[in-house]
């Protein structure tokens, strides 16, 4: 498990994250939270190259409201 980074908003029904450290994240990657539960997929990655941003697709369950604030990470 990688950490991916923190949801810092919602947009067009996306959650949208910071990704922090050294990560490199890809289009694709299941994503999931603290307690191991699957949030998503990341869908988009962009912005500075140095951290990025990730664009999340959520699982129909999830609601978006309260990922905001909430530490992604990235299943291996």
């Amino acid at each position: 498990m990688q950490r991916l980074g923190t949801v810092d908003r919602t947009a067009q029904g996306l959650a949208i994250a910071r990704v922090s450290g050294e990560y490199e994240p890809a289009i694709g990657n299941m994503v999931i939270d603290e307690s191991l539960d699957t949030i998503g997929r990341v869908v988009d990655v962009f912005g500075p190259v140095d951290r990025p941003y990730v664009a999340i697709t959520t699982d129909n369950d999830v609601n978006l409201a309260t990922l905001l604030g909430e530490k992604l990470y990235v299943k291996d």
